[in-house]
């Protein structure tokens, strides 16, 4: 098997984040239990919204988040500048779109290309994981991160801090050591 690393090179992108850049190391081993716990510990949890989340990888074009929503809470209407998937791992949610409804239980796994305008639902507690991947633009560097990535980065931001919850809190990132790799 031969690999193209004009594509993509192993630590690409790290530089790039001013924060916490072990989110971009070669290899991440995550206990997503621990980290599901730690979210019910944060503040954002007891807030109005109803839900903490956490970013568990940031490359320039690929990102995991890791959310945790109370019942009845929502993330409003949104879209993604790359193609997204949404892993429910607990609990239920239903994926509003523009002319039908996705019922995605524990166990499921939905897709959407990009620019998808959708909104989710908890409609019981839930925990997913959210996957965003963005074309790598051979006219951007890794340092360089494009304006769509950034627009979405920011609006997301604002959009989490304004309804209460923390989408890219990078903070409280806890990754294992490296005997728990």
């Amino acid at each position: 098997m031969t690999t193209d690393l004009s594509v993509c090179i192993p630590g690409d992108g790290r530089e790039a984040l001013n924060r916490l850049p072990r989110l971009a190391d070669p290899l991440l081993n995550i206990d997503l239990e621990r980290e599901l716990a730690q979210l019910r510990r944060e503040d954002s949890w007891q807030r109005k919204s109803g839900r903490s989340s956490k970013t568990l990888a940031k490359y320039p074009d690929f990102r995991i988040v890791l959310i945790l929503m109370k019942e009845g809470s929502q993330m409003h209407q949104h879209r993604a500048e790359g193609r997204i998937s949404i892993q429910a791992l607990k609990g239920r949610i239903v994926v509003r779109l523009a002319h039908r409804n996705v019922d995605l239980p524990a166990g499921h796994l939905l897709m959407l290309d990009c620019g998808v305008v959708h909104d989710i639902e908890a409609l019981e507690e839930c925990a997913l994981l959210l996957t965003i991947c963005w074309p790598r633009d051979s006219h951007n560097n890794a340092e360089s991160p494009s304006s769509a990535e950034q627009r979405l980065d920011e609006e997301a931001e604002a959009r989490m801090q304004n309804e209460g919850g923390d989408l890219y809190s990078q903070d409280q990132i806890t990754l294992p050591d490296k005997d728990g790799i």
